[in-house]
């Protein structure tokens, strides 16, 4: 559908010639695909980004899948091996499980997505392993290797070594941007440790090359990269100047329950200075998650305290990726506490949530009846 769709699009534009093969740059001003030459005076870099794949003992020579093959196979497997406790390994982990296998999720550092809330990836954790799914912590991997139908993965989990056996290996563990092969020394193209494309907010990247989407880096998001591309097109055909703000961009795994948030956690607000206060409201105080009777998850707002202005707000619940666009709104306008509070809500409903979070800031919401200002 996606590929139709694409396709469509690009035939219906008089304006744009769509050439398939591999590009290298030859000159600042030359590419060459399949031979030819071709000359311009500007270029965008949209080439994306693909599965890194960890250098492990081993790796090359076991059949491990990807999340591409896996949403290919014909055949359940009965156990799965998911190095990577990020937003992939976790969705796929969890649909795996459902499905029926058995899953061990590896992850590398102390917890499950590591750049998210403590409070709310914890939870997470707990929820799949009520699941059934084996989740193992500060798990280094050292080796892997194929003996006819099992893969086996030996690692080191808090000092001690362990062996883990499962039909296929998912390695989940990121992506990288697409600019090895792309002769980009030739344009004047700075790339950074991971071979990411370094622009400025602009999306420009040197005087005559602007990039966009995950060959930039992080965060590597289907609509951040189309505001990037939007932007990098804008600017260097039109000469504006528009800069990309990621401070409100927002995120989300869709497990279940999902995690979603947009703006800054406590760690990031107090790594950049910011003197901030935190309160965490479990869902079970928002009357909707009663009346549903599923009262999984919390969510987290950092503010900063002085103005009290939101910088942060952080949700585990079900459909938290629909819920956090109101967050979305509130980070971006710079609303304070009260603002929010402010705001009325329709009751019953998770978006209460919201509010309610904000209302922690002013009053013990254990002690509030339904719909209180």
């Amino acid at each position: 559908f996606r590929d139709e769709k694409y396709k469509k699009v690009l035939n219906g534009l008089s304006h744009i010639e769509f050439i398939e093969g591999n590009a290298r740059f030859i000159s600042k001003s030359e590419i060459q695909v399949n031979g030819k030459i071709y000359n311009a005076t500007k270029f965008i870099i949209a080439t994306g980004s693909s599965t890194f794949v960890p250098s492990i003992e081993g790796i090359e020579k076991v059949a491990y899948l990807t999340n591409i093959e896996a949403l290919l196979l014909k055949k359940l497997p009965e156990s799965m091996i998911i190095p990577g406790g990020g937003p992939l390994g976790l969705e796929f982990a969890q649909m795996f499980s459902r499905f029926g296998s058995r899953v061990y999720l590896l992850q590398r550092s102390k917890r499950i997505v590591p750049r998210e809330e403590p409070e709310l990836s914890n939870l997470l954790q707990r929820y799949q392993q009520d699941e059934g799914i084996e989740i193992w912590t500060r798990c280094a991997i050292k080796s892997v290797k194929q003996e006819g139908k099992e893969i086996i993965v030996k690692a080191e989990v808090e000092g001690k070594e362990k062996e883990f056996k499962g039909e296929q290996l998912l390695v989940a563990t990121g992506r990288r941007a697409n600019t090895s092969k792309l002769g980009l020394e030739k344009l004047g193209v700075k790339l950074s440790k991971q071979g990411e494309v370094i622009v400025n907010e602009e999306m420009q990247a040197s005087e005559n090359v602007w990039a966009a989407g995950d060959v930039t880096g992080e965060p590597m998001l289907e609509t951040v990269a189309a505001k990037e591309g939007m932007i990098a097109a804008s600017n260097s055909f039109s000469g504006n100047k528009m800069k990309m703000d990621y401070r409100v961009v927002p995120r989300a795994v869709f497990t279940d329950p999902q995690l979603a948030g947009v703006g800054l956690t406590a760690a990031q607000a107090t790594e950049k200075g910011i003197n901030c206060r935190c309160n965490t409201v479990p869902m079970e105080l928002v009357p909707k998650s009663q009346a549903i009777k599923d009262t999984r998850g919390a969510i987290k707002v950092v503010i900063e305290d002085k103005t009290q202005e939101i910088v942060g707000i952080h949700i585990l619940a079900p459909q938290a990726a629909d819920l956090i666009h109101e967050a979305v709104m509130i980070v971006k306008n710079r609303m304070t506490v009260d603002d929010v509070i402010d705001t009325l809500h329709i009751f019953p409903t998770l978006s209460e949530a919201i509010k309610i979070g904000a209302q922690s800031f002013r009053r013990d919401i254990k002690k509030m009846s339904c719909c209180v200002e």
